[in-house]
């Protein structure tokens, strides 16, 4: 399967109105990626040097707040260091969590080396293994709807895999201060507006 989605336009038309979400977001791309969306809004939580923790965080973000839809928008490489996590996810089934993975096949922080999907390996397939009943694969523009509707509508946990070329994500600045996300995004959820 190729690469060939430019992340630019995939991401936007998968996330929708991103005021509808609370996000969770993995290093670099997909941090660029949704803080561009969001304009680094007060419901962007950007990981930093935390590679891995992506699934985690936005789980514990979910169980906590019910009331609210959280997607992760996490990367093929930041995922494979906490895959494990997808197995914690789908026994718990949150019905307000929703899983992006923007998967380039690369590693484009650390200078392009190609990551195990780029070398076959299917992190969909992993994510349904794990027991996600509701996924999908976006590999081109027709099926982007489709997994726009699974990512916003879906009644359980749900994982989208989105395959994009390994093109540089989107400028954005984003406040990589976990602290002062944490305390921004707390503020943000005290005032009890939508999301």
């Amino acid at each position: 399967m190729d690469y060939v989605l430019d992340r630019r336009v995939a991401v936007p038309a998968l996330v929708g109105d991103p005021d509808d979400f609370l996000f969770v977001t993995g290093l670099g791309g997909t941090s660029r990626d949704i803080g561009h969306l969001t304009g680094d809004g007060p419901n962007l939580f950007a990981l930093g040097g935390a590679m891995g923790a992506a699934l985690s965080t936005g789980l514990g973000l979910a169980l906590a707040r019910p009331d609210r839809r959280v997607m992760v928008v996490t990367g093929d490489g930041e995922l494979l260091m906490g895959v494990g996590t997808l197995a914690t996810i789908a026994v718990l089934d949150p019905a307000n969590l929703s899983v992006l993975c923007v998967d380039n096949g690369h590693y484009l922080e650390t200078g392009g080396q190609v990551t195990h999907t780029g070398r076959g390996t299917d992190l969909e397939a992993m994510a349904r293994g794990a027991g996600f009943r509701i996924t999908a694969k976006v590999a081109s523009e027709a099926d982007i709807e489709h997994g726009r509707a699974i990512l916003r509508d879906a009644s359980g946990c749900s994982f989208v895999l989105a395959r994009v070329a390994p093109t540089e994500p989107p400028s954005a600045k984003r406040d990589m201060d976990a602290g002062a996300a944490r305390l921004r995004m707390k503020a943000f959820l005290a005032e009890g507006k939508p999301a």
